[in-house]
């Protein structure tokens, strides 16, 4: 089972992300949280394996979620981390990879009526992966475009393999989604990573941050 603490300040919507997780089998929601004092508490008193947090929650309401994730980087590293934000600012997700990539998930919101995408983030970071809402890299990528950069030199279906990376997917999962083999995909991220000049990492999770932090390098 994988132990999961959920923070989110508006009951309806923590009460609603509880009830669908209790729907998977797999996934045991160990405790609900409103600010980030009591979320402190149940992680200290839970040990949960997957931290599910909003990104604003009392007292502040500025990024306790971010706040928390880095704190477990020290404390608690093999705890994973399932960002929700109804914010697509790539910044957020940036500060979430600042400490490293791995076990780390940022949602947007309106995605997580689904049911299976949400299982489907903690399921990934509790076995040490990491997960990028697609609208994410769209919003780096449009961002970029905006001036020259080696990311001009991306084609289609690079930029295609891009977003399908930064969602934490491995190569038969990228090949499965855009269908073509998986030795294509493996020639199309090398292609990728030789235009955007990032050295080559087979592991997915160095992957997606080593493509964030370069699109926010060459943003600033």
């Amino acid at each position: 089972m994988i132990r999961v603490v959920v923070a989110e300040d508006a009951y309806l919507v923590r009460e609603g992300i509880r009830r669908l997780l209790e729907t998977e089998q797999d996934i045991d929601v160990v405790g609900s949280c409103e600010d980030l004092p009591s979320l402190l508490e149940a992680i200290e008193a839970e040990r949960p394996d997957v931290v599910l947090t909003d990104i604003r929650m009392p007292p502040t309401n500025q990024d306790e979620g971010i706040q928390v994730a880095d704190r477990l980087r020290k404390t608690s590293p093999e705890t994973g981390v399932v960002v929700l934000s109804q914010f697509a600012a790539p910044e957020y997700a940036l500060a979430l990879l600042e400490q490293g990539a791995d076990r780390r998930a940022y949602l947007l919101k309106d995605r997580v009526g689904d049911v299976a995408q949400l299982a489907g983030a903690i399921r990934e970071v509790a076995r040490g992966g990491s997960v990028i809402d697609s609208k994410i890299v769209e919003a780096l990528v449009t961002a970029r475009a905006r001036t020259d950069s080696p990311l001009d030199e991306l084609t289609p279906r690079e930029r295609e393999t891009l977003e399908e990376m930064a969602q934490g997917k491995n190569n038969a999962a990228i090949a499965t989604s855009l269908v073509i083999t998986e030795q294509s995909v493996e020639k199309v991220i090398h292609s990728i990573f030789r235009k955007l000049g990032v050295s080559w990492k087979p592991d997915v999770n160095r992957r997606v941050k080593a493509v964030l932090l370069y699109l926010a390098e060459r943003d600033a």
